[in-house]
């Protein structure tokens, strides 16, 4: 049983950081509609995901910590522009000048995006003649199915509730060309550098395997990038480093604590025990939980082509983990045998167990 636990602790750990992560986009966005700053979110809540994690990784990690190297100190670095700040911004940038749907179609994207740049590094293969090398490319191909099918088609309305969707699209439709060109290549980079964290994020957790302290030192040097990008951008404008409202205010401590602060250090976690793909594959539940918290609390519009998408998605999801589970699972036998095999030829005489006749 206990093995059976520690086999389903990261499948857990994921939903719970999407569930987390659906939630702190709903307040996001509800805040950036106010009108905040993007790169004053960023920084206050990498800021705030640092103050909570730095005395945790400190002190529960001080004993099996490793001396950190100015190789290491670079890889956090890099991790910080592709994993928080730079890639942050570029998906608000997105949300702001396309729409969240389409930047959610994007985000679904990662998965597959996250399994091609891991194949060139050794991290991911895949054996078609293997049922599991076989299920791992349907799933991809149905989650890429799931991600077109939520964002292409939206079918009838479920419920009677026009405001939110009419203002959607109204906003989409106002939008210029331009701004949405600009939208679609923020979009493409945030995508893109998205996956490459999930990457770097494993050679990282072999180097420095502390998620608490190196999430700390990432979301540090990410909130020095994003305030470097503020003020060099904003016209030494002080006035928009203010928090006005408590909306605000739960925003930032709420999304800096979880959202950057602790899922995290879960996705870290993940990573290290299940590979960059694994981890990188729970993406599109983020869309279906904030759809989930959308319609009851915020009376957002749902539709056909949005229930059919989610289920594409959940049976390519499905699938594509079954796909790792086999493969894993076939990886452990294959070692075994080749651990028995090398025991039977250092002592043969272990080959048959001895059975032994003592009526006793």
């Amino acid at each position: 049983m206990r093995s059976s636990c520690d086999e389903w602790k990261p499948f857990v750990v994921m939903v719970a950081i999407d569930f987390c992560f659906a939630a702190v986009n709903i307040i996001l966005k509800k805040v950036l509609d106010e009108g905040m700053n993007h790169l004053v979110l960023i920084t206050y809540r990498l800021s705030i995901a640092t103050i909570l994690l730095a005395p945790i990784g400190y002190f529960r990690e001080r004993n099996s910590r490793p001396r950190l190297t100015f190789r290491d100190l670079c890889y956090l670095f890099f991790s910080a522009i592709v994993g928080a700040s730079v890639t942050q911004y570029f998906f608000l940038l997105g949300i702001q000048y396309t729409s969240a749907t389409f930047a959610c179609a994007f985000i679904n994207m990662v998965p597959v995006i996250t399994f091609i740049m891991a194949l060139p590094f050794g991290l991911e293969s895949v054996n078609i003649k293997c049922k599991s090398g076989r299920a791992k490319i349907v799933g991809t191909l149905v989650c890429i199915g799931g991600a077109l099918l939520l964002t292409l088609y939206k079918g009838k309305p479920l419920f009677n509730n026009h405001s939110s969707y009419s203002a959607a699209s109204s906003s989409t439709r106002t939008s210029s060309g331009r701004r949405w060109s600009i939208g679609v290549v923020a979009l493409m980079f945030g995508t893109l550098f998205w996956s490459s964290w999930y990457i770097l994020q494993s050679s990282i957790s072999k180097r420095f395997p502390c998620q608490y302290s190196s999430t700390a030192i990432m979301t540090f040097l990410g909130a020095i990038q994003a305030a470097t990008i503020s003020l060099s951008t904003q016209n030494h404008d002080l006035s928009i480093w203010v928090l006005k409202g408590k909306l605000p205010i739960i925003a930032v401590l709420f999304s800096g604590m979880i959202g950057s602060g602790l899922c995290f250090v879960g996705m870290s976690w993940c990573v290290k025990k299940r590979g960059p793909v694994f981890t990188a594959a729970f993406s599109p539940l983020v869309q279906i939980m904030a759809a989930i918290i959308d319609i009851p609390f915020l009376h957002e519009q749902l539709h056909l082509g949005s229930v059919l998408g989610s289920i594409l998605v959940m049976m390519g999801l499905y699938i594509l983990l079954w796909g790792k589970s086999k493969e894993i699972k076939n990886h452990v036998n294959k070692l075994v045998q080749e651990h028995a095999e090398e025991i039977k030829e250092q002592d043969p005489e272990i080959q048959e167990p001895a059975v032994s006749c003592d009526p006793r």
